[in-house]
């Protein structure tokens, strides 16, 4: 085929994708329009959502009952939702905010109501009236004393189908999973009892009696059989019956209604603007910096975007404002590859190749940094979405969209698009630019000048940290992680409630108290009610701003309710968050040790990225009475994460290049200042364009976006700076090669003075 023509097919094909996707997300497909950019669920923040409030049967439950089955209703609400919330309201009431759905009774009937499970011998049970042999579905009689297990001993149970080995036939199937405590009772209980029915008794009532056919030792079950598994329906209740009934306290729904929207409409639309202002601006950038590769670039970006949009929308992912911020975020980050790309086909230019060669050999010489760059970042999200919960959980899902979309684009629709260019004819150098010889910079020479900046800001850190700590409070902890106070107007049915109504709820709780508010409204069966959520208030405070809103409403002080809540962020996802960077942080490690084959390697790129999180986390310090520690602060960090390590990577793989074309006499310092240089501009780019995006966020965003975007703005530059000035010099000094340099100067110079 003429070279022409196969250029022409390439760019009409990536037009004709494009176009496609363009017109998926802005119409969709079918009735439901499927794919339709709006169909894509949005968070409670955005969209709004329902809100269930259980309350614990038990009198007095103690503070780690609450929290064990908090923290339990956090892990199961993750299949409606992973930036669903919940919450401790008072003493005994939990709420679960679940993002994107306007159904309450279809969201309770998927929970189950959560009641109390225990698992019984089935000839030790009775219907209402005394008699032997209940069916399912009646009311039982039984001792305690009779109670093998509860629902505390289950991990998980799901409905699923499976092949009967026998026939081959489907059947319909409960998979059941135990905890550590469960999988021995269960193991006891089944091989003293084979052949016998264990009956599942739930709120009282006998749910299913299945016959335990041998002894089960490895801690999960199947539940199958009956007339009832005929019906995939009855299958899932059985399903959620037992997962609910594993929660540590039995809880009646009290009550369940729709809330609206926290941040409203206009917070999306100015982040939305925010994102595609800073879009244009890196797409310009791109195009002055590579010219026509530029070109290519952004037209793959476009590319990008249209496609994230229609997976986000297959996937069902839950979007939030921290969750659109992270993704406008990505295009900026999506760059990269391009920049790596562009900067080793001037490279190429340089030595006098044609453009055609240059672009082989440049995609060609780019791919293991690219590799190793985004491989070692997506080991951090599937680490984080294993571990992690709740906004770890969803951070994770759109840091590995992003990253194996950007390769893609990168590897595959660039290349395609810079090949069509140069079968079209545009071949002339002047299009592409040339890299200039560049003089080697000693980086390596002021070592111990990046270990006193990166010592005074860990100074810096720890005496914001004792100042805070003084005033009463590290830091500036947002509900989210402290919980605080929640105080409702009840409102008639008929009211119509205004922006201008909440503003006079969120203004009478600042003048009252001094402290900013969260204001959202819902519908409680007919009842409307207006919700400012602040921190921790004392009595006397909660009494005036209760009194002040009973004044300006014209209702009564039994319209005007106040609860202490405690943080949507427990302590458990905060661990979780915890233990999972640690691991991730240990099996980038163990990656980077492997592909550059020194320890010294992974050591040296894991503590430069511990420098970026002190960094980062130095801001919220600092201007803690700006900035909220909230669960934003959780993506910050995560993002950080795979930013810092995607920069470090690039920088060691052509260290590693120029190490094997070097002489076994070349110093390490003189290639490592060599490689620094040649990356300078990809590095420097890159954090432009990433940095563009950030900063109209901050810019144009509204105040929870903004302080998403100042710690990143900080983050980005410190990973920029690590790269270069900390990652680099650990991995001489931790080589050994430092303290040999310094003896072979501390000797020469010995001998210069004889």
């Amino acid at each position: 085929m003429n070279s022409k023509v196969k250029g022409v097919l390439q760019i009409l094909l990536v037009a004709a994708l494009i176009a496609a996707f363009v017109f998926v997300a802005y119409v969709g497909i079918g009735k439901g329009h499927r794919g339709k950019a709006t169909n894509i669920r949005l968070g409670l923040d955005l969209q709004g959502g329902v809100s269930v409030t259980y309350q614990a049967k038990k009198e007095n439950p103690t503070k780690q009952e609450m929290s064990d089955t908090i923290y339990k209703m956090q892990k199961r609400v993750q299949d409606f939702s992973t930036e669903a919330a919940v919450y401790q309201e008072g003493d005994n009431r939990i709420t679960i905010d679940i993002p994107g759905v306007s159904n309450a009774a279809e969201i309770l009937e998927k929970l189950g109501s959560a009641g109390s499970l225990q698992f019984i011998l089935y000839s030790n049970l009775k219907d209402k009236d005394g008699n032997a042999n209940p069916a399912d579905g009646d009311e039982v009689t039984f001792n305690e004393d009779d109670v093998e297990m509860d629902g505390s001993t289950i991990k998980d149970a799901v409905a699923t189908a499976q092949t009967k080995s026998e026939t081959g036939a489907k059947e319909n199937v409960v998979q059941v999973t135990f905890n550590g405590k469960g999988t021995k009772k269960f193991a006891k209980l089944t091989a003293a009892h084979v052949n016998e029915q264990l009956a599942i008794v739930y709120d009282g009532k006998l749910v299913s009696a299945p016959n335990i056919q041998s002894a089960i030792e490895g801690g999960e079950c199947t539940i199958s059989g009956g007339a009832d598994f005929k019906d995939m329906e009855n299958v899932r209740n059985l399903a959620s019956t037992l997962r609910i009934g594993a929660l540590p306290l039995e809880l009646e729904n009290i009550h369940d209604n729709l809330v609206e929207a926290t941040l409203g409409s206009e917070a999306l639309k100015s982040s939305l603007i925010a994102g595609l202002i800073g879009f244009v601006l890196v797409i310009l950038f791109m195009i002055i910096m590579y010219r026509v590769p530029g070109v290519a670039a952004s037209i793959a970006l476009v590319f990008y975007i249209t496609a994230e949009l229609l997976i986000l929308n297959g996937l069902n992912v839950t979007l939030t404002l921290p969750g659109i911020a992270g993704i406008i975020l990505s295009i900026g980050m999506a760059v990269d590859a391009n920049c790596i790309i562009f900067t080793r086909i001037r490279e190429e230019l340089a030595t006098g190749k044609t453009v055609t060669s240059s672009i082989q050999n440049g995609f060609s010489k780019a791919l293991s940094a690219i590799i190793d760059g985004n491989i070692t970042t997506l080991i951090a999200a599937f680490v984080l979405f294993l571990r992690g919960s709740g906004t770890v959980k969803g951070f994770a899902t759109t840091l590995a969209i992003g990253i194996i979309l950007s390769m893609f684009t990168a590897l595959l629709v660039t290349r395609w698009l810079m090949n069509a260019f140069a079968a079209l004819g545009v071949t002339d150098v002047k299009f592409y630019g040339v890299q200039k010889e560049r003089k080697t910079i000693n980086f390596m020479g002021h070592w111990k000048k990046y270990v006193i900046i990166s010592g005074a800001v860990v100074v810096i850190c720890l005496a914001g940290l004792g100042i805070n700590a003084s005033k009463g409070s590290v830091l500036n902890y947002s509900l989210d992680f402290v919980g605080g106070t929640s105080i409702s107007v009840s409102l008639d049915e008929n009211t119509n409630i205004t922006d201008e109504m909440k503003k006079d709820a969120e203004t009478i709780v600042k003048d009252k108290t001094g402290l900013n508010g969260e204001i959202s409204t819902s519908d409680d069966k007919g009842v409307k009610k207006i919700t400012v959520r602040t921190t921790q208030l004392t009595d006397e405070q909660a009494e005036e701003v209760r009194a002040a809103l009973a004044e300006k409403f014209g209702v009564t002080g039994e319209n005007v309710a106040s609860e202490t809540i405690s943080g949507s962020v427990s302590s458990e996802m905060r661990t979780d968050a915890i233990v999972a960077t640690i691991i991730a942080a240990v099996c980038m490690l163990i990656y980077i040790w492997i592909r550059f084959r020194k320890f010294a390697t992974g050591a040296s790129a894991v503590l430069a990225l511990v420098h970026d999180i002190i960094v980062v986390f130095t801001v919220y310090v600092v201007g803690s009475s700006l900035i909220q520690v909230g669960s934003t602060f959780i993506a910050c960090m995560l993002t950080i994460v795979g930013y810092s390590i995607n920069d470090t990577i690039v920088v060691f793989d052509r260290i590693r290049e120029n190490r094997k074309k070097a002489s076994s006499r070349t110093d390490l310092k003189e290639i490592i200042n060599k490689s620094i240089t040649e990356t300078l501009s990809r590095s420097i780019n890159t954090s432009v364009t990433t940095f563009i995006m950030v900063f109209v966020l901050a810019l144009l965003g509204v105040s929870s976006v903004r302080q998403f975007a100042i710690p990143l703005i900080v983050g980005i530059i410190s990973g920029c700076y690590s790269s270069i000035c900390v990652a680099s010099p650990l991995w001489y000094l931790l080589s050994g090669k430092g303290e040999k340099a310094a003896k072979s100067v501390s000797y020469a110079k010995k001998s210069k003075k004889k």
